[in-house]
């Protein structure tokens, strides 16, 4: 008589996840997805800006079609992460920036994809059989908001970010496809809409990155500027970027869904290390070398962008921070070897109201020249600077 396997039913894969750390955890079913149309209908739009990839047929494929990740996959493990939503208090008053708050523990893509292997390894075990499974962090194309919102996780906000119940949208999401059927946590029953009549997350948006509810435009994001746009960030919008170095969390700082504590879901590998993870000290940071800098962003977010690309918004950051302090590391950073770096450091001197550190400044890039053309014809009114 050939013997059962062992089965496992919906509240023990959320326990099981649990114990793994994850916030919250579902199973969904391996189904088209419902806004696949709106997606592709963004793209068309041109709101993700340079991501080109997102609109190439195999990564807009993949999203339409799941299995397209996996072959023979059967259920979807949709699960959540809560990462530290709280600021550190500087005890000095050092020019500061600010960086997302997810990126200022270690990075969540390789703790959650560890995680989501520990769990197929622990699904493995319960089933008494081999389990083959894809973890999906991010890079693999997949609508993870919808199939979050689909598995009861959360609802999507105005804001497009994806609110817990309980826990806000201090989140990041993962996936685990695997090649067996698993009982559907709450089968097409999604957390309704709360958002209701209230609109401070597209008010807040200092760039107007909000078309409207629900529609965000990539190239107006302050995310996407500090970390995606790999060119000059528009002048127009510079000044709006205020002091975020990576990422921007200003539609989640006043949305009501977080004003509440979640401290007892945080992972503790998602908190800062130090106030240089959450708030750097930008001098300092203008500062510090390939080496130096390296060893900052080890194992976080931040390691996923060049060092030109930090310096570029560091040199924004400084000028937009209104310190005079900041005008000798600004003018360290007009002899960079990217002309990205000194472009904006021009910017920023001039910001500053320091015009005259661009006083005989010669350079032959075209972009570094079109700057100090528009700092030397801005000069005659320049930004009162502060002390920070």
């Amino acid at each position: 008589m050939q013997a059962t396997l062992p089965t496992i039913d919906a509240p023990a894969v959320a326990r099981i996840a649990n114990e793994l750390g994850f916030a919250r955890a579902a199973v969904v079913p391996i189904e088209a997805p419902r806004r696949h149309e709106l997606y592709t209908s963004w793209l068309a739009a041109g709101h993700a800006g340079e991501m080109a990839y997102l609109a190439e047929p195999a990564h807009v494929g993949t999203r339409a079609d799941l299995r397209a990740l996996l072959s023979g996959a059967r259920a979807l493990v949709v699960v959540a992460l809560a990462y530290d939503r709280h600021d550190p208090v500087p005890t000095d008053l050092l020019v500061r920036g600010k960086i997302a708050r997810y990126a200022r523990g270690e990075d969540y893509h390789l703790v959650m994809r560890d995680k989501l292997v520990l769990l197929a390894d622990r699904l493995a075990r319960e089933l008494g059989r081999a389990v083959a499974s894809r973890p999906c962090v991010d890079s693999a194309p997949i609508l993870e908001r919808e199939w979050a919102e689909r598995g009861g996780l959360g609802f999507v906000a105005k804001n497009t970010m994806l609110i817990a119940p309980g826990l806000g949208s201090y989140v990041v999401l993962g996936e685990l496809l695997v090649d067996v059927e698993l009982p559907v946590t709450a089968p097409d029953v999604p957390v309704k809409p709360r958002c209701g009549s209230c609109t401070s997350c597209l008010d807040a948006c200092p760039t107007g990155a909000f078309t409207g509810a629900y529609l965000l435009d990539a190239r107006r994001c302050i995310s996407y500027l500090t970390i995606e746009h790999h060119g000059p960030i528009p002048r127009e919008l510079r000044p709006a970027i205020g002091t975020w170095v990576f990422g921007c969390d200003i539609c989640q700082e006043v949305c009501p869904f977080n004003a509440g504590k979640a401290d007892a879901a945080t992972d503790p590998l998602l908190v800062p290390r130090s106030i240089e993870h959450a708030l750097p000290d930008l001098i300092a940071l203008a500062g510090k070398g390939a080496n130096q800098l390296r060893q900052l962003v080890r194992r976080t977010a931040l390691r996923r962008i060049s060092r030109d690309l930090l310096l570029r918004n560091v040199a924004v950051a400084l000028g937009n921070a209104g310190s005079l302090e900041a005008i000798p590391a600004l003018v360290t950073l007009l002899a960079h070897r990217a002309p990205l770096v000194r472009g904006h450091a021009v910017w920023a001197l001039a910001r500053l109201g320091a015009h005259d550190r661009l006083a005989g400044l010669h350079d032959t890039d075209p972009f570094v020249l079109d700057e100090i053309r528009v700092a030397t014809e801005t000069a005659s009114s320049p930004r009162t600077p502060t002390r920070p």
